[in-house]
């Protein structure tokens, strides 16, 4: 059952809260479903050769991660691109997106281990900070579904 909204301060921006919040919703999603897409573009397919670690395919990122204890490096490289390349825009879209999101989380999930490991807390020191961030947004979206302006509400009628 769900509780009745608390009042509002000021009432008079009722209206605005209620416009406003489901676009900021579905502007949040994408943002975090497309922000994986260029990781997985530079680790898959070696854009953006600049930026990050030196891993350019999907072997060079299988060899890393076997070299970090993380055994079937391959079998883990092919799960992160996937992850990052497919559940990434079906999260942006609002596709299937709790079932997108499940990847999303546990992906991220590892990340902050590995980012705590290596730099603890902050991002300037390659710390979990800015993963953790990450994480919580996509866990919102695995709780609550896609929204009202996701694929899932226009194609199905209802959340995924």
């Amino acid at each position: 059952m769900t509780e009745p909204p608390l009042p509002l301060m000021f009432s008079q921006f009722g209206g605005l809260y209620q416009t406003v919040g489901p676009l900021a919703e579905a502007g949040l999603r994408v943002v975090v479903g497309l922000a994986l897409v260029p990781h997985g573009l530079r680790m898959t397919f070696g854009f953006f050769p600049n930026t990050g670690q030196p891993l350019r395919n999907v072997r060079m990122l299988a060899d890393y991660l076997d070299k970090q204890g993380y055994r079937l490096g391959k079998a883990w490289a092919l799960a992160i691109s996937t992850t990052q390349l497919v559940g990434g825009p079906l999260l942006a879209l609002g596709l299937f997106t709790r079932l997108a999101a499940v990847p999303i989380v546990l992906f991220l999930l590892v990340s902050n281990i590995e980012r705590w490991r290596v730099g603890k807390y902050f991002w300037n020191q390659l710390g979990l900070e800015y993963t953790l961030m990450w994480t919580i947004a996509a866990f919102y979206f695995l709780a609550n579904g896609g929204g009202a302006y996701s694929l899932d509400r226009l194609i199905v009628g209802r959340e995924f």
